[in-house]
């Protein structure tokens, strides 16, 4: 799925996550469409994701788990804490850029952190390799 032909904003999951940036976005057989698109091609996990069937964050004006009465939920925390471990994002700093500089600023600092400094091709989160190129993204500088 090409990201030009649909609106970005779609593709920032309600916990934060920027979707092109997944793996499973990113693979050429069976990708996924993101979070808040067609289920098709999903892992079952994602698609019972309790933050994204949260009856409660559906309620929010933005449809993101900062507008949540419990934000950051016990949820929210562990998926912030693995991915700042494994994969040097939080999903809770994102959260907070996209409620205080709004999502045209947030997807163009993720397009600025993300992309391969070699080819230019958005990276993925889950791979320390550019999936174009090849090039070693592990030492990128954010």
């Amino acid at each position: 799925m090409c990201a030009n032909k649909i609106n970005m904003a779609t593709l920032i999951a309600p916990c934060g996550m920027n979707c092109t940036l997944c793996i499973g976005y990113q693979r050429q057989k069976n990708p996924c469409a993101g979070c808040n698109l067609d289920d098709t091609n999903k892992p079952k996990s994602c698609i019972r994701c309790v933050i994204k069937t949260c009856e409660v964050r559906k309620q929010t004006d933005s449809g993101f788990c900062y507008e949540c009465s419990k934000y950051p939920c016990t949820r929210l925390k562990q998926l912030d804490k693995r991915y700042r471990s494994r994969y040097r994002m939080s999903m809770l700093e994102n959260l907070d850029f996209i409620k205080s500089q709004g999502m045209n600023a947030f997807v163009e600092q993720e397009t600025r952190r993300w992309s391969c400094l070699d080819c230019g091709q958005l990276t993925s989160v889950h791979r320390e390799n550019c999936q174009r190129c090849g090039a070693d993204t592990s030492g990128n500088p954010f």
